[in-house]
């Protein structure tokens, strides 16, 4: 059985493979723009809809279908409501065109961050300061970053200590880092309400321990009363840290060693198109 290569090599079946390769891109574009956000836990109650309706248009329940039909009518407007942060973090990313040209982060940018964080907490430590630092890690903070000041600013111990200097603007609330930068001071974290937590503890360890609940921050604590350092992490609360142990802590969690990010082949193309050129 011989193969007609002149109708399989059409111009509309090239068009027809283009066509599903910028769809696929995109996909995998937005499936990294979502991915460590909160999106992702509406993404999987979505899938649940779909199931619902699926198993409702089978089992003939007539009642379950109306209902999952109004919802889906106004999904769409409820979709554009709810996912407004990351639609708008992914035209950034357009606008910026990383897609394409994607950015060289420095290797181990997270040794600067814990330096400048172990300089300012053993300062406040000390001379009891009260403070509360958190720290974005994959689940995004944006919701609670926008309830405070929002500052965009590089990671200084002094910046961190003048924060927090008791009775000044911003020294009440939660510092917010992200992507190695402050990005916001006087942010309020939602308070945990777990009957666990030990009644000596305030309301600083209390928000860090419901931030930790809600989201993988890191979320460092200095008590006003005692000075002493604690540490919020996925539930848990890391109390009475000595300067080794907080160190150690922050290393391990934040100090990551990074690759040069390979160019993707589009970028590839481009690079060798310009060294043809120069030649």
């Amino acid at each position: 059985m011989s193969i007609d290569w002149s109708q399989l090599v059409t111009w509309r079946n090239f068009l027809n493979v283009v066509d599903i390769l910028v769809v696929t891109f995109f996909i995998y574009q937005l499936i990294n723009i979502l991915r460590g956000s909160r999106a992702v836990q509406l993404l999987k109650g979505i899938a649940v809809i779909i199931l619902i309706k699926v198993a409702s248009f089978f089992l003939e329940l007539q009642t379950v279908d109306w209902i999952v039909d109004l919802v889906i009518q106004w999904s769409v407007l409820a979709m554009i409501i709810i996912f407004q942060p990351e639609m708008r973090r992914g035209l950034e990313h357009l606008g910026r065109g990383s897609i394409f040209n994607r950015a060289k982060r420095k290797v181990n940018p997270g040794e600067n961050l814990v330096q400048q964080l172990a300089k300012a907490v053993q300062y406040m430590a000390k001379r009891r300061i009260g403070a509360l630092i958190s720290i974005q890690m994959d689940t995004e903070l944006d919701e609670f970053i926008g309830t405070g000041i929002s500052l965009d600013a590089d990671i200084s111990s002094e910046l961190l200590i003048n924060i927090f200097i008791p009775n000044t603007p911003l020294h009440d609330g939660a510092v917010i880092i992200r992507d190695y930068k402050i990005a916001s001071a006087a942010s309020y974290l939602p308070l945990s309400e777990s009957t666990l937590i030990s009644k000596e503890l305030g309301t600083r360890h209390r928000a860090a321990i419901g931030l930790s609940e809600v989201t993988d921050a890191i979320t460092i604590i200095v008590s006003e009363e005692t000075g002493g350092v604690s540490v919020s992490y996925k539930g848990e609360l890391l109390r009475e840290l000595s300067k080794e142990d907080f160190e150690k802590f922050l290393s391990k969690n934040l100090i990551v060693i990074e690759k040069e990010e390979k160019k993707n082949s589009f970028q590839e193309m481009v690079d060798s198109f310009k060294k043809g050129a120069s030649k």
